[in-house]
């Protein structure tokens, strides 16, 4: 039974750190169970190891043994239910939706604005080195929804309507953290809400308050071969995993608390 315990444990560390599980609430999700294999003041440090740019993990870590786990579970679906309506009125009939690499609060809030009746398009990145926008896309096409999806350097022809493309209306983006400067979230986020802003397309953060931190987080490198294995010698390779977006680019902040300005979700968390 111990030795059973401990593969799953170690496995679900493995599946953390090597992004097989992605999404911070997935991530959050896969610790608790992790966890409760193991309630020990170690196991909550190896936990905490694994992703320094994930706050909603060390939201649920650190609850856990003083909260009821059934009861950090249920904020998830909690949040998610509140958030699913505050999309679902933000987007309009004919919409052209960006997004970029993968979000479970954004995928499950667009997949519930289209049961619920909404006709709408995405466009979204295939985000390099891992790809993980092509599980988007996989995700949304089986829920129905019409999805075009761009190399990454196509991103500012994807939104501003060039080449006989239709223009963005909004950009749904899903933050790894919220600061009280901006958001972190997956390296390439940056430009897009620098692009939208440029052409006045509103960008909108989806995620759960418990994402949100004072602490100063350090930006996760990514290993060199996931970008060129067996690269030639002498050729550096930088492989930043995540960047800051500043507030300035973003009009609002959908959470369990609703759209709110930067400002005004700062007063709730």
């Amino acid at each position: 039974m111990f030795k059973s315990k401990k593969r799953q444990f170690n496995k679900i560390l493995r599946d953390i750190k090597s992004i097989k599980i992605q999404g911070a609430r997935n991530i959050a999700k896969a610790a608790l169970r992790s966890y409760s294999l193991f309630p020990t003041k170690q196991s909550k440090k190896m936990l905490l190891s694994l992703r320094p740019t994930e706050p909603m993990l060390q939201k649920v870590i650190s609850l856990a043994g003083n909260v009821p786990i059934l009861e950090i579970q249920n904020h998830f679906d909690f949040a998610q239910e509140k958030i699913n309506k505050q999309v679902f009125r933000l987007i309009k009939s004919q919409d052209i939706i960006f997004t970029h690499c993968h979000s479970t609060n954004v995928v499950n809030a667009l997949i519930y604005a289209k049961n619920k009746g909404k006709k709408f398009e995405v466009y979204n990145t295939e985000t390099r080195p891992l790809y993980q926008g092509r599980k988007t896309s996989r995700e949304l096409k089986k829920a129905g929804i019409p999805v075009t999806q761009f190399v990454d350097s196509a991103v500012s022809v994807a939104l501003s309507g060039e080449q006989g493309i239709k223009k963005v209306s909004k950009v749904f983006l899903g933050a790894d953290a919220i600061t009280k400067k901006g958001i972190i979230n997956k390296i390439g986020s940056e430009v897009i809400a620098q692009i939208a802003k440029n052409q006045k397309i509103p960008v909108y953060i989806i995620a759960d308050s418990w994402k949100f931190t004072k602490k100063n987080l350090s930006f996760e490198q990514r290993k060199l071969n996931e970008v060129w294995n067996n690269a030639p010698k002498n050729i550096k390779i930088k492989n930043p995993a995540f960047e800051f977006v500043d507030k300035k680019y973003i009009k609002a902040i959908v959470s369990e608390f609703g759209v709110l300005s930067f400002k005004d979700l700062l007063k709730r968390v």
